[in-house]
């Protein structure tokens, strides 16, 4: 892989808010004016606002920092090798989206040598802007963020999702039931980019999901950890950034959690 030059993360993150902000405005617009859409599965679709809003980003990104690496949901390319790497979903909750659910999110990750070091959740219909640099902190429309202090299972709010192969979905269905026994209450709110954002601001105390893109969860997993969750495989093992799972919390729930999934999926 090659060396790219090194590039000031605050003009970074302050590229990719321009971006998501504008993005936003596209969205906003196809919401007022309606998004064709189209079918990438039996159930997975897309919209015309997605492939405008990841044209426009990326064309963005690329005008800053023509050398660097992209990955996006529908199929952002920029150089094929550079240890800059930008993971893009211009609308994560498209389906939410697409159904008039005012709750999605652009997403934008910028990744170092594999590992995040900005990342950025934009919830498009509230207007809210989460961010966060490497060892830096979380923050929310500017001012900190940190997740919650709930110690015990029942008295906690969690969520996951499901995959959109409905032949994949039994472990998650069976998860779905034993946190709904054993926590406070469970939320599948459409929208991994913004479940982790709401860990970080204490919204959620716990969100988990397998299997989930990385362009869903590397910004969210950046802005949690710098909020003070704790973020692994749900098998409670190291967390990279082309994990196709996760599972994050206020860090101090997190060992029942991996120890109900085991117990349920790992017997």
């Amino acid at each position: 892989m090659q060396t790219t030059r090194e590039i000031d993360i605050h003009q970074a993150l302050d590229v990719a808010i321009h971006l998501a902000e504008a993005a936003g405005e596209i969205q906003r617009e196809a919401i007022h004016n309606g998004s064709q859409i189209h079918f990438k599965g039996e159930i997975d679709l897309v919209t015309d606002a997605d492939i405008a809003s990841e044209k426009l980003i990326s064309a963005g990104i690329l005008e800053e920092f023509p050398d660097h690496m992209l990955t996006g949901e529908e199929g952002a390319i920029g150089a094929t090798d550079s240890d800059y790497r930008w993971l893009i979903d211009p609308i994560d909750g498209t389906t939410n989206f697409a159904h008039g659910q005012p709750h999605w999110a652009v997403s934008i990750c910028l990744a170092h040598d594999g590992e995040a070091v900005m990342g950025l959740v934009y919830d498009v219909p509230k207007r809210e802007m989460f961010t966060a640099i490497k060892g830096e902190g979380a923050f929310l429309n500017g001012l900190p963020i940190h997740v919650s202090r709930v110690t015990d299972l029942k008295r906690a709010i969690g969520s996951t999702g499901f995959s959109y192969d409905i032949n994949d979905r039994a472990d998650a269905f069976k998860l779905w039931e034993a946190f709904s026994w054993n926590a406070q209450a469970m939320r599948r709110d459409g929208a991994a980019a913004l479940d982790m954002a709401w860990v970080a601001c204490g919204r959620l105390d716990f969100y988990f999901e397998k299997p989930i893109n990385n362009w869903d969860v590397s910004a969210g997993a950046l802005i949690c950890m710098e909020a003070g969750a704790m973020v692994t495989r749900v098998d409670g093992s190291l967390y990279r950034i082309d994990d196709e799972e996760i599972c994050a919390s206020n860090g101090i729930l997190h060992a029942a959690m991996v120890q109900l999934i085991h117990d349920t999926v790992r017997k």
